[in-house]
């Protein structure tokens, strides 16, 4: 029998070489500090910033990573439609419209021998006007449900209040909301009311000299002259932002969340695990 308590990781969007090399660095890490049970990454940003390739993932699960989700640049690379369309556990957003490649949630087992379900949805503020996030959400999880209380989601949204509102509205039903894409991470780690954890982004594992990802100098390109350039992933200052989560495997609901970053924060973890 597995424990009750289920330890997770979730590592935020990871942006080229640089972020495959802090992947590499210190994500073996994390797993033997944390006791880690389930391994889940966010991957479209990987391929120079755009998809995801099918060597990168072998290298991923190999590092232990049991799921990978993505978003919307992994369709700006057609050469990743091959891994969406496997029987690999790589998702993307449920909610794009019906006839596109890939499954948007799955369920996992662990070395632990924990039943982990995972759902990737979209959000649609300042984004592409795609299937609504909240129905899809009212679809998947039940399903996900009827496997495992342990169901963990990645939103993939650019607008504050839409991930906030999100996390509202599926507190209590999911054990945690972990939020993607603007590679920022924010502050607010929390437990929601009903128990469900939560943070409004991740943040980046990748090169920090740039923006957000991308050259310094072709961003300022594209903001000062408004015209588009090509797309070439920085490389200075690799780190590694992550969450970390104890599920109760019983309940479903999160004991703890605490975000990471590496280089940089890392806070003790003796008693937190000591406790749960």
């Amino acid at each position: 029998m597995p424990e009750r308590f289920v330890r997770i990781l979730f590592v935020g969007d990871i942006v080229g070489d640089a972020g495959m090399l802090a992947v590499s660095e210190h994500l073996p890490k994390l797993q033997e500090l944390y006791k880690i049970d389930c391994t889940i990454v966010n991957g479209e940003n990987i391929w120079n910033g755009k998809g995801l390739s099918e060597a990168d993932a072998a290298t991923l699960f190999s590092l232990g990573v049991d799921c990978i989700t993505t978003g919307n640049h992994i369709w700006e690379n057609w050469k990743s439609k091959p891994l969406l369309a496997s029987n690999l556990p790589v998702l993307r957003p449920l909610n794009y419209p019906s006839g596109n490649t890939g499954k948007g949630f799955c369920t996992v087992t662990t070395h632990s021998g924990h039943t982990i379900g995972i759902l990737q949805l979209q959000g649609r503020i300042y984004m592409s006007p795609i299937d609504c996030p909240f129905k899809a959400a009212d679809f998947a999880v039940p399903k996900l449900r009827q496997t495992t209380k342990v169901v963990i989601v990645d939103l993939h949204a650019e607008a504050t209040a839409e991930k906030v509102a999100f996390g509202h509205y599926l507190d209590g039903s999911v054990s945690a909301i972990l939020g993607t894409h603007t590679h920022i991470q924010t502050a607010d780690d929390q437990i929601l009311p009903k128990g469900t954890g939560y943070i409004t982004d991740v943040g980046m594992t990748g090169p920090y000299d740039s923006v957000l990802g991308l050259k310094t100098d072709i961003a300022l390109q594209r903001m000062l002259l408004q015209t588009a350039h090509k797309y070439e992933s920085a490389s200075g200052n690799p780190k590694l932002c992550g969450v970390f989560l104890i599920v109760d495997s019983e309940t479903g609901k999160t004991t703890h969340i605490e975000r990471i970053m590496l280089p940089g924060l890392l806070r003790s973890i003796d008693k937190i695990i000591e406790s749960n």
